[in-house]
Order: C-alpha cells, then structure tokens, then sequence
C-alpha cells in the first residue's frame, strides 16, 4: 500500500468528464428514441392538408393534386357549366347530394363553396377507377349535357358537380373532400376552416 498523497484536483476533473460523457451518451441514445414518436415523412405527407394556387387555372380547365394518395380535381366552371347543371337533374341518382359525399357546406346545386370551382376527389364511387374529365363532347356519353366526367372502366357518368347519372353502376357522387379558400387564389384542400 501507498500512502502517496491524494490528487484532489485530478479526482475531482475524472468525476466531472465522466458524468458529462455519460449525459452526452443518455442525450444522443434519448433523441432517436423519442424521435421515433414522431410520424415519418411520408405519414404527415400522406394526411397532410395540401395548398393549390388556383389564380391560373382557365375556365374550362381542370388541375390535378394529390391528397392523401387520391388524386383531387380542381376544375374552374365556365358560366355555361354552372347553369347547365340545373337542366339534367332528372337524370340523376343523387341530384340533391343527399347522401354525405360532401361536407355541409357543399351540399348544393354546384357541391363548392363557389359555384365556379368545383373540387372534387377524382376516384369513381364504383370500383375506384380514376374517371375522365370530358368538356365540350360528353354529349356522346348523355344526350343534352356537353361537359362531365366519365369512367371507361364500366361506363359510371358524372355532371360538372360530380353527381352520379342514373343506370351506371357507380352508387354515389363523387366525392367532395374537406376545403376552404385561404384567399381568392388559394385553397387548403385537406382540413376545413377554422378545424385545428
């Protein structure tokens, strides 16, 4: 045994890096670990709500985007789309939009918020086919009504509010999913106003 003088200092200098080593190790094993909580990417993407700058979009003509891996419509009716909708309505399934394929606030002759923009999800109520959008020659599909939307896979019918032609095999409208305008130019589709 050594009766050698004890090194306070040095102890003391041991003691302190080894507990900051250790706090630096529980600090970098501790922030994978509670980052792992947090949804991936690709989830908060999946759900996520998506903004659409509608300010170039013609009349007449259709923009896609995708929200929660379904492809959306975006569509700027021209006035004649907008007053053709009330003259077929006895051709319809769901002419009213009675069953919920719409939130309330677009429950109407035209399913939007205005009635110059329609957003509508773009999968047929059928089988879940991606219908096509047929402006100015859809009266080869409906006699009288010149724009819509029509499914090829089984012949399923839609009008510019993405309501269902009657004898088709699709059972409902097409859906119309949560959205508000942010301003003029700007829809959230994904989330309604005021939802947090």
């Amino acid at each position: 045994m050594s009766n050698a003088p004890v090194d306070n200092s040095r102890r003391r200098f041991l003691t302190v890096a080894t507990s900051v080593v250790g706090g630096v190790g529980v600090a970098g094993a501790a922030v994978p670990f509670i980052a792992s909580w947090n949804p991936s990417a690709k989830a908060k993407a999946a759900g996520a709500p998506v903004e659409v700058n509608i300010s170039k979009i013609e009349p007449g003509q259709m923009l896609r985007v995708e929200w929660r891996g379904k492809p959306v419509w975006i569509v700027n009716r021209t006035p004649e789309m907008i007053a053709g909708l009330a003259g077929h309505e006895d051709q319809l399934r769901d002419a009213a939009s009675e069953n919920e394929q719409q939130p309330s606030y677009a429950q109407n002759r035209h399913r939007s918020i205005k009635p110059e923009i329609l957003v509508a999800v773009g999968i047929c109520t059928h089988l879940g086919c991606s219908p096509q959008y047929i402006p100015e020659e859809f009266e080869a599909k409906v006699e009288g009504v010149p724009d819509g939307f029509f499914c090829p896979c089984h012949g399923s019918k839609f009008d510019m509010s993405g309501r269902v032609f009657q004898s088709v095999p699709a059972p409902l409208n097409l859906q119309i999913p949560p959205h508000y305008y942010i301003d003029d130019n700007t829809i959230l589709v994904g989330e309604e106003q005021g939802a947090a």
